[in-house]
């Protein structure tokens, strides 16, 4: 009886927190019943405010003084671009967004994960997330219900449907990096395995998604990944890679003409490019004429769509095409340059790309510098390997994409766990460690 008047191990104090960070990327899993705020980006919302109440109650500082800093630095450029937009509704909507994204979540992130327990749980999460979202892409495929690509209905998309077509592939994407993390980090060989597979089994649903700056982002994430695990052990899993999609895309005919046809197009950018191709670099163009008109604080926060037409050329079409994954045809307008740094400076100008892409080179170079030191004795090599792999990957892929959609409350995670493993002091992330059922075992032997 006194056994249940006892206060619970200190491991279940632990980890609750980190259990509701876990569940923003679980929601993320059920299907979409509208275009707007989900139930993860509310959710998300409740994480932030549990964490503020905690700090609260705990009276503790919540911020070391440099992660304050570098997580807070983009809300100067967010501030300008607010006060500078064309209408104070459009500028407080873009303005929850950033902060959303890039400052409250990944904080909340930060303080709430204790340990690297808590940072793992977080990161089979994701790749569960990306193994639910790519189960039902890779049957969207093989059954032609998912959206329309050349005609048929064919690409994997997941639950996020033909108006988001790059959030399965964001999914299924971080999903994998997670796993190649664990998969060459020192855990035990059960996770490892698990890890290895997992990986492989999201390669088919990234392939399907047909997105080529998820495909360019994940092949050179994976590759640094390896690589900071020394060259001889990179270049036999590359071998074992590559060998394994000779064998899906080959062996098997997995989509291979198609396949051929959308790799092929990476390339061609000045030989007969395809109308997304001409689109992009239009939109690209008139993102740079923006900026160079409004060179320090840009248009404000939502304004690119207001000014587009006036700097773009006569090739850009009217919007894009989206059909199937249950949806009826319809045309979307191109509301955003398809690139986050050109996004940014032609609505925060240089003072906000500064800001924000800083903010961001800052928790990278940390992580990486804290990488390195644990690289070969240190505690939490898979942390790091997976921490410094999103964030390879999200600052690669802002190179052909942005913010907007569902998916982006799974990028405000991703940037939690990257700034966790930078942000953290010492003493409190590289702290050895006992399993979970080793603290049941000291707490019912008190």
């Amino acid at each position: 009886m006194s056994l249940a008047l006892r206060p619970l191990p200190r491991c279940d104090a632990g980890l609750t927190p980190a259990l509701l960070v876990v569940a923003v990327p679980a929601l993320l899993a059920l299907p979409l019943t509208s275009d707007g705020a989900g139930p993860a980006d509310v959710f998300s919302g409740l994480v932030v405010v549990y964490c503020v109440i905690r700090l609260l109650l705990e009276r503790r500082r919540p911020l070391s003084p440099a992660a304050a800093v570098i997580l807070g630095l983009p809300v100067v450029g967010l501030a300008l671009a607010t006060m500078g937009a064309f209408s104070s509704q459009a500028g407080l909507t873009g303005l929850g967004r950033y902060l959303q994204t890039f400052v409250l979540v990944p904080a909340a992130v930060l303080l709430l994960l204790r340990d690297r327990t808590g940072f793992r749980l977080v990161a089979w999460a994701c790749v569960g997330l990306g193994l639910c979202q790519g189960a039902l892409g890779v049957h969207q495929f093989v059954t032609r219900t998912g959206a329309s690509y050349q005609g048929e209905n064919i690409r994997a998309v997941g639950t996020f449907g033909s108006h988001d077509v790059m959030g399965m592939a964001t999914a299924v994407s971080l999903g994998l990096v997670c796993a190649v993390g664990i998969a060459l980090g020192r855990v035990s060989v059960r996770q490892r395995a698990a890890a290895a597979a997992c990986a492989s089994l999201l390669l088919l649903p990234l392939a399907l998604s047909f997105s080529r700056g998820a495909w360019i982002a994940t092949f050179l994430t994976c590759a640094v990944q390896l690589v900071l695990t020394g060259w001889r052990r990179a270049l036999k899993v590359a071998a074992a890679a590559v060998a394994a999609s000779v064998i899906l895309v080959g062996g098997f005919g997995v989509g291979s003409v198609l396949l051929q046809q959308r790799i092929g197009s990476i390339a061609q950018v000045a030989d007969a490019p395809d109308q997304s191709v001409v689109d992009r670099y239009t939109l690209w163009a008139s993102a740079t004429e923006i900026w160079r008109q409004h060179p320090l604080t840009g248009v404000g926060l939502k304004g690119f769509p207001e000014y587009r037409d006036g700097h773009a050329t006569l090739a850009l079409s009217s919007g894009s095409e989206t059909e199937g994954a249950g949806a009826a045809y319809q045309r979307q307008p191109l509301l955003s340059p398809h690139n986050m740094y050109l996004l940014v400076l032609s609505e925060q100008g240089l003072i906000g790309l500064l800001a924000l892409a800083g903010s961001w080179l800052a928790v990278l170079v940390c992580g990486v510098r804290r990488l390195v030191r644990v690289r070969d004795r240190g505690p939490g090599l898979d942390c790091g390997l997976i921490a410094c792999g999103l964030l390879v990957w999200l600052l690669t892929d802002f190179m052909y994409g942005d913010i907007g959609g569902p998916s982006t409350v799974l990028i405000a995670v991703a940037m939690g766990l990257g700034a966790w493993w930078a942000l953290t002091a010492d003493t409190r992330a590289d702290a050895p460690l006992s399993t979970v059922p080793e603290r049941a075992e000291e707490a019912l032997a008190r």
